[in-house]
């Protein structure tokens, strides 16, 4: 019998998350800060794309054309649940990587996305993903690619390889992979209690290995338990990328753009004395102990000049995305806690507290009299997309085109959140991805596409679901136990919602 997983955790689907990163709305920021060319991305295509939320909200949200796999049949059959349930034309298959490569009636991409999949592929299939995106990445096209990577993950990778030996060797047929995980689990922690003098010498392994042990099973099966499991250096990945033609544009995390965050500036000079960048991405990764690396790969990087550069950035609409009020002025990174200058980031974030969308330009116009230039503001601007704060914004005529497959896969998502809790995400037309929504939030939202106005009818109507099914409310660990304290507490999260969360929900199309 063929083993159709090849040492892939499939036995129990992947996490229902969504990955910010994927969506090619953000590259162009990225690009622009470094003063590349961006293309414009008019097909794209997913590689492993797990239950799929990602691949269809970047589909439904925006008037690209998206293609992808992933070898799990049922998530497969989620996420075409998800593609019919919006509209699109997303192509969404369920074949390996090397049946999906050989496909005749796939066109050449602008964009090809990979989260976290190399890591946990054999370099069979390795050599595979790069001859895909040898021949069919577009010239100007993007790769992003995301990774566990060293040295950040020197010291655990021991403690892994002994989780999934004991899981291989100890754990029974019939226990399946959660068993199997916790029965690595109980071993780990008494192997820790002995003391090994490994852990002496990497005291960090215990506390990482508490961490791990407090996660989701799904998510620590899949991130853990493959048969392949490889952190790769930047310039391991360099080397196989460079046969496909790609060259490094730049990270893909907004917060890497700001080297003040991550390291001293002695660390910084040092920096800058590396001419060659294979060498320089190597050495930041030393110096931060980098451990998941977000990359923009490039076919052909090009350099926009000083004018066109100007000009787009100028160009780039944000929106603000949390509520200002809960905005702390704090960074952490690898150097330490960082404040933000709050006489930049106050009047900025006061000025984007109405949720409207504004360009860059628009912003320097409006602060310039508080002595806030374009190099401030561009970074602000960089900084609080790291931060989850800001977001790019789609023209107007794109949001006016995708607003209707939006309004449906959300409807539909609203509707599953009666009566399960695994996706809190919905798509907006304005970013052209995901937004984070909880379980009771959707049911508001449901109540509210029903005609229900207020919050307390919210309440009556999220109530009667959870009381449909048996359950009560959780407070402060502890089951809600009467109807009217249920209800009571319902009406009081509702009323914050209605506050808080909803103006954002409208400003973003998603309510």
């Amino acid at each position: 019998m063929s083993d159709w997983t090849a040492g892939y955790v499939a036995e129990i689907g992947y996490t229902f998350g969504y990955y910010a990163e994927l969506n090619p709305l953000r590259l162009k920021l990225m690009f622009l800060n470094q003063g590349l060319v961006y293309p414009e991305v008019g097909a794209a295509c997913e590689l492993g794309f797990g239950q799929g939320l990602s691949t269809n909200f970047h589909a439904a949200a925006s008037v690209t054309t998206w293609h992808g796999t992933d070898f799990n049949p049922s998530q497969a059959g989620f996420a075409h649940d998800l593609a019919n349930a919006a509209g699109t034309d997303a192509k969404l298959y369920d074949e390996a990587f090397s049946e999906f490569a050989a496909r005749q009636d796939l066109p050449q991409f602008d964009y090809i996305g990979l989260h976290g999949i190399w890591t946990w592929v054999s370099n069979e299939n390795r050599a595979v993903i790069v001859e895909f995106i040898r021949t069919r990445l577009k010239v100007g096209g993007v790769v992003y690619i995301s990774y566990n990577t060293q040295p950040g993950w020197g010291a655990f990778a021991p403690m892994r390889h002994l989780l999934c030996l004991h899981a291989q060797i100890e754990g029974a047929v019939g226990e399946g992979t959660i068993g199997r995980v916790d029965g690595a689990f109980e071993f780990a922690d008494k192997l820790l209690a002995t003391n090994p003098i490994y852990v002496q010498a990497n005291p960090k392994v215990a506390e990482r290995f508490k961490t791990v042990k407090g996660q989701n099973r799904h998510y620590v099966a899949h991130e853990y338990f493959n048969r392949d499991w490889l952190p790769m250096h930047f310039a391991d990945i360099a080397d196989w990328l460079e046969t496909a033609k790609l060259q490094f544009a730049c990270s893909a995390h907004p917060m890497d753009h700001v080297e003040g965050f991550n390291m001293t500036g002695e660390q910084q000079e040092l920096l800058k004395s590396i001419g060659n960048p294979i060498l320089r991405e190597s050495a930041r990764d030393f110096i931060t102990n980098q451990q998941f690396r977000r990359d923009y790969w490039v076919k052909g990087r090009r350099p926009l000049n000083a004018v066109e550069r100007m000009e787009a950035l100028h160009e780039q609409k944000m929106i603000l995305v949390t509520e200002r009020a809960s905005i702390a002025l704090k960074v952490p990174g690898p150097a330490g806690e960082a404040q933000l200058n709050e006489g930049i980031y106050k009047p900025l974030l006061d000025l984007m507290a109405d949720h409207k969308p504004r360009t860059l330009g628009q912003l320097e116009a409006a602060l310039k009299e508080q002595g806030i230039d374009f190099g401030q503001i561009l970074q602000s601007a960089i900084v609080l997309s790291g931060l989850g704060h800001f977001a790019a914004v789609q023209s107007d005529a794109v949001i006016a085109k995708v607003r209707k497959q939006t309004e449906k896969i959300n409807l539909h998502l609203m509707r599953k959140a009666r009566g399960d809790d695994e996706v809190e995400f919905l798509a907006s037309p304005v970013t052209g991805g995901g937004v984070s929504v909880a379980k009771f939030h959707q049911l508001f939202l449901l109540a509210l596409a029903q005609g229900k106005r207020q919050p307390p009818d919210w309440a009556e109507f999220a109530w009667a679901v959870v009381k449909s099914q048996g359950r009560r409310l959780i407070k402060d660990g502890k089951a809600i136990v009467t109807e009217e304290e249920n209800y009571a507490e319902l009406v009081d999260q509702a009323n914050t919602f209605a506050k808080k969360r909803l103006p954002i929900l409208k400003a973003l199309m998603v309510a």
